[in-house]
């Protein structure tokens, strides 16, 4: 049975331990450098309205999605986005996991489910599998059977607020898990709350020659019709055209904050 931390003793859940005392105790905690890779059509959307998974992109951005995950050493994505497109995230190709162990990390990256009202679908292909462990973040608004049918597949960190609180998620992650780089995959909900928690790092951006149109299909920031809390600098770093789609990698500066650096993920040199 997989551990369930939570701050406060619900039913019989294992391994109870005080959310709040913990909080404390991470405060001096650094967090991991997060980089968010999306694609998006011409006219700004990621997604149609019903939230549907669409294929829209080309083969070269789906191989792009996975050398951007085996970066990281946690692959984290919100409930929405792993229960539309129901993926295992794991890295399918050999070549990039031998490169994970030449650099040191394990063969596949821990992956992360966030989620405020913890109704995940204990059925989806990522339970199925067990080549990297799952950490879910949550609250007790998690529904008990659920909780039970996920505790056997996966950790379970639970408070009792309404939100999940990004920052310490992350801190927990590099205090727990040494994770220094979380690559995140969305979705846009997700993303603008790590954004308005001034939580970002990096963006890698597709931009798809497709136009959805559509008032109610979600953009890169979601559904919520306000601006951010502060508007979000991005300074274009590179730049890649590939047929006709366009990658484009920005570092997010905000306003008086120290920029976080990025993990070295070199390949080592071999010896001679």
């Amino acid at each position: 049975m997989k551990s369930v931390v939570q701050n406060k003793n619900v039913g019989r859940a294992s391994a109870p331990r005080s959310y709040l005392s913990r909080r404390r105790r991470r405060s001096h905690v650094q967090i991991p450098f997060v980089a968010v890779t999306f694609a998006m059509t011409v006219d700004g959307k990621v997604t149609t309205k019903n939230y549907a998974s669409v294929d829209f992109t080309s083969r070269e951005d789906k191989a792009h999605l996975i050398r951007q995950r085996a970066l990281g050493d946690a692959v984290l994505v919100g409930h929405g986005t792993i229960e539309n497109d129901n993926v295992r995230l794991g890295i399918p190709r050999e070549d990039l996991r031998k490169e994970r162990i030449a650099r040191g990390q394990s063969p596949y990256p821990i992956r992360v489910i966030v989620s405020n009202k913890g109704r995940i679908n204990p059925r989806l292909k990522i339970f199925q599998t067990d080549f990297a462990p799952i950490i879910i973040f949550s609250t007790t608004r998690m529904p008990r059977q659920t909780r039970e049918q996920l505790q056997e597949k996966a950790t379970l960190y639970l408070n009792q607020a309404r939100r999940v609180d990004l920052r310490w998620m992350l801190q927990e992650l590099r205090y727990d898990y040494k994770v220094k780089y979380v690559a995140c995959e969305g979705g846009p909900a997700l993303f603008r709350s790590l954004l308005e928690q001034r939580l970002v790092d990096q963006l890698s951006l597709t931009i798809a020659p497709f136009l959805f149109g559509g008032k109610n299909a979600p953009t890169l920031t979601g559904m919520n019709f306000d601006f951010l809390p502060h508007s979000v600098r991005c300074s274009l770093k590179k730049m890649k055209v590939v047929g006709d789609e366009c990658f484009l990698t920005y570092r997010i500066l905000y306003r008086s904050s120290r920029v976080r650096q990025l993990p070295d993920r070199r390949m080592p040199l071999r010896k001679p």
